[in-house]
């Protein structure tokens, strides 16, 4: 539903933007709210209708789905959302993205989606800070390698020209990124509850059969408060740029091919490879959807 809005209000209002049922802004918007702002929930696949543009909002966020950046036959708004991405980041209106959402940011602005050659991430996982991050307005406070929850089938497997890289994971290199001013992407989830992870992991349950579902759901559930403690105060800070966008200066831009991570030691690749196995039931990858199956040997 579309909330009534006056001119009074538009100033610490926040659109958001669900692209599917399945993603809901959850945790996310309370953690919003708390920090002072009012949102208007635009529910795309209900009908809702899109903002005419980054004016009639102080803040945007986007949120995921289950469907892919260019499947615009399958969403036929994917568009006009790529179009109002474009449109926000030019504006320097401040935009949290958030997995569909980050991958849609980064397509509408030149950069690469696909599916993800290490397959999918899913679950409880961490993700490891770039040097970048240290000066960002949003990362800089974070832990070095904050818990987040994981559930993405595509990648962003190329930045678009002048992103600034924030965060990695092995299995998954373009975790978070910078563009422009004020536009934040993040490839992972922090609005979930464990009851959105339980519903994914059951909408999912045939394409990944290989995988110990129940274990992925209940490592998830484990790991939301944790969660919480971290990306609640990014969230704040989120806020507080929407209240006060001119508080944050131009970032100086690293170049996020080299941008190097500011600690990559082997444990935590070895915790994070053998978490990876753990929840995998079988010896070989799963492929991702819309690829053709290896009939090699």
């Amino acid at each position: 539903m579309v909330t009534a809005r006056t001119n009074a209000d538009k100033i610490d209002t926040v659109a958001v933007l669900q692209l599917a049922p399945s993603d809901p802004p959850a945790r996310l918007a309370e953690w919003l709210v708390d920090a002072g702002l009012q949102l208007d929930v635009r529910d795309l696949a209900a009908g809702d209708p899109l903002p005419a543009g980054p004016h009639e909002h102080a803040g945007l966020v986007v949120l995921g789905g289950p469907m892919g950046a260019a499947d615009d036959h399958r969403a036929p708004y994917l568009p006009d959302v790529r179009a109002l991405l474009r449109a926000a980041v030019a504006a320097e209106q401040p935009t949290l993205a958030v997995c569909l959402g980050a991958q849609l940011l980064a397509l509408a602005h030149g950069g690469r989606i696909a599916p993800n050659p290490d397959g999918p991430e899913l679950g409880a996982q961490l993700v490891a800070k770039r040097t970048a991050a240290a000066t960002d307005p949003l990362w800089g406070p974070l832990p070095i390698t904050p818990d987040v929850v994981q559930w993405h089938f595509d990648a962003i497997t190329a930045l678009p020209a002048g992103a600034i890289l924030l965060a990695g994971s092995p299995l998954c290199e373009n975790q978070a990124f910078r563009l422009g001013r004020l536009a934040w992407g993040v490839q992972f989830h922090i609005e979930t509850t464990p009851e959105i992870v339980r519903d994914w992991a059951r909408q999912d349950a045939t394409t990944l059969a290989d995988y110990d579902l129940d274990r992925i759901v209940e490592r998830a559930a484990a790991v939301h408060e944790d969660i919480a403690e971290v990306w609640q105060p990014f969230v704040a800070a989120f806020a507080a740029i929407v209240h006060d966008p001119a508080s944050v200066p131009s970032p100086r831009a690293t170049p996020s091919t080299t941008a190097a991570p500011v600690t990559d030691p082997a444990a935590i690749r070895a915790a994070l490879a053998a978490e990876a196995q753990a929840a995998h039931g079988g010896p070989h990858r799963l492929p991702m959807p819309g690829m053709r199956p290896d009939t090699d040997g």
